[in-house]
């Protein structure tokens, strides 16, 4: 069986802690201060290069991450004056697939661009230069690498508004996988987001502890310990901020092609999920499929006001990278 990552990896990189099953309020300071950032210091845009697709152009730029180091993204951006909607991209991080980076959506973003769309695709942490791969369960880098993917992307908001021609009060957030938790944490924390696209990402941690392979994976690392760990961040399930995205809107998309991420799997994941939402199940892999693209542009569309594509423009985006599978 391949999973996007180990399964350790896809429990801890995914945010998946199992934690205690009382509710709290994503509006908790005692919550969100975790993901505290200074609005107010610079976010130091230096432009690496541009290149021109047609009208659409495609600026390689660098951002100043709140955390520390620079963030590479992509910005995309239509011709025209505006005011423009916006959408930030997140990549997934299936462990052998050369997409796991700002590229994974790169098509989509310039396709989108005429329809009236700024996007912005940033790196994650773990597609920067000199990233060091966790040495195991308890690696607390991987809440650092956790909370610094949220401030990140909450700086990309940032970013956005800094230029005149986005429209504050049309901005999505798109995220695959690991970044759909990320997305789910985002939520619950940036009220700046309109609506998002959490596609094939857990979304609690209170239904992840009930799978049975994770509860293998548990035992087999030491319960005591996990407890232990899990009793620190306790802060960090997503669920309990996912459970709190209103007003935005959420899309959940899920594939039926998944053995961890099963269908019934996905609709217990589903229910966390504050209204208003939506929810789709895809005869598809991890990377789900043309359908899926079909709906995610038309719930943006909807959602922000676009011009709508052409189905021909939509059809012509190259489908997302599935990796074939490890031995």
């Amino acid at each position: 069986m391949q999973t996007p990552l180990r399964l350790s990896q896809f429990i801890l990189l995914l945010g998946v802690l199992a934690m205690a099953d009382s509710p709290i309020l994503a509006q908790d300071s005692d919550l969100t201060r975790h993901f505290d950032y200074d609005r107010q210091a610079p976010i130091g845009i230096k432009e690496v290069a541009v290149e021109r697709r047609g009208n659409v152009s495609v600026h390689d730029i660098t951002y100043v991450s709140p955390k520390g180091g620079e963030v590479p993204a992509y910005l995309v951006v239509p011709k025209g004056r505006g005011p423009f909607a916006a959408v930030i991209w997140g990549h997934w991080c299936w462990g052998n697939s050369p997409m796991r980076n700002r590229k994974e959506f790169l098509d989509e973003a310039i396709a989108l661009a005429p329809a009236g769309v700024v996007s912005l695709l940033a790196d994650g942490p773990i597609a920067r230069p000199g990233h060091v791969k966790s040495s195991g369960p308890f690696d607390e880098r991987e809440i650092t690498e956790l909370v610094q993917q949220v401030v990140d992307m909450r700086r990309g908001v940032d970013v956005l508004l800094a230029r005149k021609n986005v429209d504050p009060k049309r901005i999505a957030y798109v995220g695959h996988s690991c970044n759909a938790v990320i997305g789910a944490y985002l939520s619950g924390i940036e009220r700046r987001f309109k609506a998002f696209v959490l596609m094939a990402g857990t979304m609690s941690n209170v239904v992840t502890k009930k799978i049975p392979e994770y509860q293998e994976y548990r035992r087999g690392v030491g319960v005591e310990k996990f407890e232990a760990f899990e009793a620190k961040y306790y802060w960090a399930d997503h669920g309990k901020y996912v459970s709190h995205a209103t007003p935005a809107v959420v899309f959940l998309q899920y594939g039926a092609q998944e053995k961890f991420l099963t269908p019934e799997r996905a609709r217990l994941y589903a229910a966390v999920v504050s209204e208003p939402k939506q929810f789709k199940i895809y005869d598809a892999p991890h990377a789900l499929n043309a359908e899926a693209r079909r709906d995610r542009i038309a719930f943006l569309t909807r959602q922000l006001k676009l011009k709508p594509l052409p189905a021909a423009v939509i059809k012509a985006i190259p489908d997302l990278y599935q990796p074939p599978t490890q031995n």
